[in-house]
């Protein structure tokens, strides 16, 4: 036997049997390319009229047709709803630079998520009112921006039909029913507080336009959180279902519903054996694909399945399982950012995180493929991401783009901001120019400040 043929025959390394099976997750920036032309025929197919009825990426109309000119003036509120934290704010605008936002925090109690919707949103109502008589509005005429989260069908921005709500709500009789009529109603049945003027959107246009309020040049928003939630300014003459008549404005912000990017087969070229076998587990298989590639609901247990595929080819934790690998969800986001934010060569926390996960003697060897599996699905994340960014500074077409990004990850994962800029330069095209700055204000801000574009008296520039 010739000595290349002893060679081929030698048993891989744990190293290299962990890094074929991670191969798959290592994607070239031609891939990533090949990514972004795909998300732009998906624009053309969620605006044209003739196709977004079938399209699976929907872009859906926001009504948002004009951004904060810097001339807004006077007392504007925000309403937040993010899980069970519901925050209050109160903007007041003397010009641009003069300023002074206040803010109020309430916790939601357990018993209204699956009450009846009237008890919901009578529990706003009296947050609402509570903060007002705090600063002492009661006589005031107000106008409220109103952050709500949920899948809302929009025909105008003070009308939003709610179409479903998240795991732990289930309010009775709020869906299928205009979230701002039942918070008008109310308020109506208190008495005691004037809101004539609501106005709703989502926390990703709300991060579009806190920052648009900087930034004349931001046109696109960007959460990347449990979800990755993206929306941009669009020309409204692209908008095919959009009736605004020759009144209207010459933009609008539209909602991307990426989550569901590639559900039609689209993205079945670069998804692994792994993400096949995510897909199929789960209880909506076949839907939203983009989201278990890239969301942090699904990261997290991208990895645990690499490595019970390491484990199982006997490359990790010496071919055991404990019972904590092999329950499905157990390994999550903030084990990969706590991960990824030890410094190469300290591993007591990964050895600790081994040991939550049921394996009290990890090797070294085992440590560094953790990292290792943990970088390349993060990677995978924040580059996807990147794809469909780049496909929209090229929709949008202007030399230079501000990206307002918010979120726990954008904010907190370790370097997941910086990979995302890196690698959207590379597959930007070279004449788009654009940069990636952190929302400075959260959403109640944003929702505040789209009131204030609506329904304020206009001061000198």
């Amino acid at each position: 036997m010739s000595e290349e043929n002893i060679r081929d025959s030698e048993p891989l390394t744990n190293h290299a049997i962990v890094e074929k099976i991670c191969e798959p997750f290592i994607l070239s920036d031609d891939t990533y390319r090949q990514i972004r032309n795909i998300f732009l025929d998906e624009i053309d197919r969620g605006l044209c009229k003739y196709t977004l009825k079938n399209a699976f990426v929907k872009f859906l109309m926001t009504f948002v047709e004009k951004l904060p000119s810097g001339c807004e003036r006077g007392n504007f509120m925000g309403l937040d709803l993010d899980g069970t934290t519901l925050r209050i704010l109160l903007i007041n605008l003397h010009s641009q630079e003069d300023f002074q936002i206040e803010g109020a925090n309430y916790e939601l109690p357990e018993t209204l998520l699956t009450g009846p919707g009237d008890d919901f949103f009578d529990f706003l109502a009296k947050c609402l009112s509570a903060f007002i008589y705090k600063y002492e509005l009661q006589k005031d005429e107000l106008s409220l921006g109103f952050t709500f989260s949920f899948p809302l069908k929009q025909n105008k921005l003070s009308r939003g039909v709610l179409l479903s709500l998240a795991e732990r709500f289930s309010c009775s009789g709020v869906v299928g029913h205009d979230v701002v009529g039942l918070l008008q109603q109310a308020i109506k049945r208190r008495g005691d507080i004037h809101i004539p003027n609501i106005v709703i959107l989502n926390a990703t246009t709300s991060t579009l336009i806190s920052c648009a309020w900087q930034y004349r040049e931001a046109k696109v928003g960007l959460i990347v959180d449990t979800a990755i939630s993206v929306c941009y300014l669009e020309k409204t003459k692209h908008i095919d279902q959009f009736k605004g008549g020759v009144k209207a404005s010459p933009t609008m912000i539209i909602n991307c519903e990426c989550d569901n990017f590639g559900s039609d087969g689209l993205l079945d070229f670069v998804r692994t054996p792994i993400d096949f076998t995510l897909d199929n587990n789960s209880v909506n298989a076949g839907q939203q694909i983009y989201e278990k590639m890239t969301s942090t609901k699904y990261l997290g247990e991208i990895v645990r399945l690499i490595m019970l595929e390491c484990v199982d080819a006997g490359a990790m934790l010496r071919g055991s399982h404990s019972d904590q690998i092999r329950t499905p969800m157990s390994f999550n986001i903030k084990l990969m950012s706590t991960i990824e934010a030890e410094e190469p060569g300290n591993d007591s926390i990964i050895r600790q995180i081994f040991e939550i996960m049921g394996y009290r003697r990890p090797s070294d060897e085992d440590c560094e493929h953790l990292r290792y599996i943990c970088s390349l699905v993060s990677n995978r994340s924040a580059y996807l991401l990147a794809a469909i960014l780049a496909a929209l500074l090229d929709h949008i077409g202007d030399p230079f783009v501000i990206i307002g990004a918010d979120g726990n990850v954008y904010r907190k994962y370790p370097t997941y901001a910086e990979r995302l800029r890196k690698k959207l330069r590379k597959l930007a095209r070279p004449e788009y120019i654009f940069c990636l700055k952190l929302a400075e204000y959260g959403p109640g801000v944003g929702a505040a400040l789209l009131a204030a574009t609506i329904f304020a008296k206009k001061g000198n520039p």
